[in-house]
């Protein structure tokens, strides 16, 4: 559609004018941000929404400025995909009320809470160095099977169905599904995060996995999967405080521990907007 077009061209514009791209001719971007904390932004100043803990600094704003879009966030600490459909907390209205006919872009960043990926990272900090703990590596692969990576399995088919249902209720859409970042390096960085090498890598690569079904269910289902992974290494929460865009155990920055910063935030937020404009 029209927007879209004159949306690359906005982009390219953006460096050649103050603040937001210039408005488009039959009005701005309409941009429907949809997902959990891993958009929401939880604890990083100002918070606009309380209940979902919800930032003006997380990637859908940056994106939607640099777009010089018009933002819905409806995005949600806490989420998981049957809140899309229904009330969050028992108030917070479903995020699919946010999309109709006229919407023209959509974010999506879910499947991290579904899968329990981080009451699983909390649950491999082990403040001695082996062999004094348990690994959760160990933990979760007891018996042969691998609990996280059956989590992450039997989400598939609920998130592929998710992206049809945000086709129907936006179908002149383009669907962004973002992934999630790189959280740790190889072996990691013990004891700065207590968890074992073992289980860092464990960890990061259950991420990878995820990321792998999230980029496979979009293609399958009509959405282009944004990659945050590869841009964010060497930036995870091993990294430097300066070049950390992504938060440890003990964050760094005014953060939720395992998310990213308002650093990670920002550059988020241009990756996404670039995604947007391709």
């Amino acid at each position: 559609m029209r927007r879209r077009a004159l949306l690359a061209i906005g982009v390219l514009l953006a460096g050649l004018v103050t603040g937001p791209a210039a408005a488009r001719a039959d009005g701005p971007l309409e941009y429907v941000a949809l997902g959990d904390s891993s958009a929401a932004g939880p604890l990083i100043l100002p918070q606009i929404d309380l209940a979902c803990l919800r930032t003006n600094r997380n990637y859908p704003h940056v994106a939607a400025q640099q777009l010089g879009a018009q933002l819905t966030d409806v995005t949600c600490s806490g989420a998981v995909i049957p809140d899309f459909s229904g009330k969050q907390f028992g108030f917070v209205p479903p995020q699919y009320n946010a999309l109709s006919s006229t919407t023209d872009l959509v974010t999506v960043a879910i499947t991290g809470n579904d899968t329990g990926l981080v009451s699983a990272a909390l649950s491999c900090i082990n403040l001695l160095p082996p062999p004094a703990g348990t690994s959760c590596k160990a933990r979760y692969t007891a018996g042969g099977t691998d609990q996280l990576a059956a989590r992450i399995a039997a989400t598939a088919e609920p998130f592929g169905q998710a992206l049809d249902r945000i086709r129907e209720l936006a179908p002149n859409a383009k669907i962004l599904v973002t992934g999630y970042g790189t959280y740790v390096r190889p072996n990691g960085c013990y004891p700065l995060i207590p968890v074992w090498a073992v289980d860092a890598n464990y960890l990061q690569a259950t991420i990878d996995r995820l990321n792998a079904m999230l980029a496979a269910q979009s293609a399958a289902h009509g959405a282009q999967y944004v990659d945050l992974r590869t841009p964010s290494i060497g930036h995870d929460a091993c990294a430097p405080v300066s070049q950390r865009w992504l938060e440890g155990l003990i964050p760094s920055s005014v953060a939720a521990p395992l998310h990213p910063s308002a650093r990670g935030m920002a550059a988020f937020g241009t990756i996404v907007a670039a995604a947007a404009a391709s």
